[in-house]
């Protein structure tokens, strides 16, 4: 009995070891993160959860070169701008991208609501969410993506960074010391998965065609809100596409326990996006 339960813990080792493996996280600023200085406290990675990010970061899931479409996603995790729900809404999303040949790039940002913090939603975690998409776009040849085909998705408090990302942009700041600098901010589409503030969600025609998911039983201004931001949205004649899961309520992000419809959210974000052209390779 004792071999035996020997060897069932040694055929657990290797998945154990892999499953705790991880990319190599890229820092958005390898000489600090201006608003950052001075700070020197550790990040905090606990199980399923992220706080004390005063150096933004981001965690590359590329696919495999027969896979690979050539679209990328900045994944900005959840967490009410206090903590990041690094996994289900972060990781396991990377590795399902990855899976189905998307790049995906997990986002660490700066958190304005965790107590203590002097941060600001809209100027530091805004920030690392711009100059995510930027290094990207300066890195595509080496990510073997396209440039044009890099988007964004959002996550609950991450939402509000995306679509924020996506109402503010440049088209690189001119003159800029650092070449990162001077590239595009505007993502090429932006998904927001329960996102967080909808009622500030003002799109134009410029906006970015836009993927949203929520579940009826989440709060009105996100089960209801949504249905709106849709409406608001092709009224400016801005490709929109809107998913209410009736059996759902918030945070569902990707996990092994989702089951039904909900479950399937990533695979419809994937067929609006080759619907709309970001998948030929």
């Amino acid at each position: 009995m004792i071999l035996r339960s020997f060897l069932f813990a040694c055929l657990l080792l290797p998945i154990s070891g892999f499953a705790a493996e991880r990319p190599a996280q890229i820092l958005l600023w390898p000489d600090g993160a201006p608003g950052s200085e001075g700070k020197t406290e550790a990040e905090v990675d606990a199980p399923g959860r992220v706080t004390k990010v005063h150096h933004p970061s981001i965690t590359p899931y590329l696919p495999a070169k027969d896979k690979a479409t050539g679209a990328a996603v900045i994944i900005c995790p959840g967490g009410g701008h206090s903590v990041l729900a690094i996994d289900h809404e972060g990781y396991n999303v990377g590795e399902w991208l990855s899976e189905h040949g998307i790049a995906g790039f997990v986002l660490k940002y700066r958190l304005a609501r965790e107590p203590g913090s002097t941060y600001k939603v809209e100027v530091h975690a805004l920030q690392d969410t711009q100059r995510a998409i930027r290094l990207v776009r300066a890195r595509a040849a080496e990510f073997g993506i396209d440039p044009a085909r890099v988007g964004v998705m959002g996550f609950s408090a991450g939402g509000e960074l995306a679509y924020l990302s996506a109402m503010r942009f440049d088209n690189g700041i001119e003159g800029a010391t650092d070449p990162i600098d001077r590239q595009n901010s505007k993502p090429a589409f932006q998904a927001l998965i329960y996102p967080g503030g909808s009622k500030n969600i003002v799109p134009t025609k410029d906006s970015p065609p836009i993927f949203l998911a929520c579940g009826f039983k989440d709060r009105p201004d996100i089960s209801e809100g949504l249905a709106k931001v849709y409406l608001d949205f092709k009224k400016e004649g801005v490709n929109a596409e809107l998913h209410i899961y009736g059996g759902a309520g918030h945070g569902f992000g990707i996990r092994s326990s989702n089951t039904g419809p909900v479950g399937t959210w990533p695979v419809r974000f994937q067929e609006w996006l080759g619907d709309r052209g970001f998948l030929k390779k």
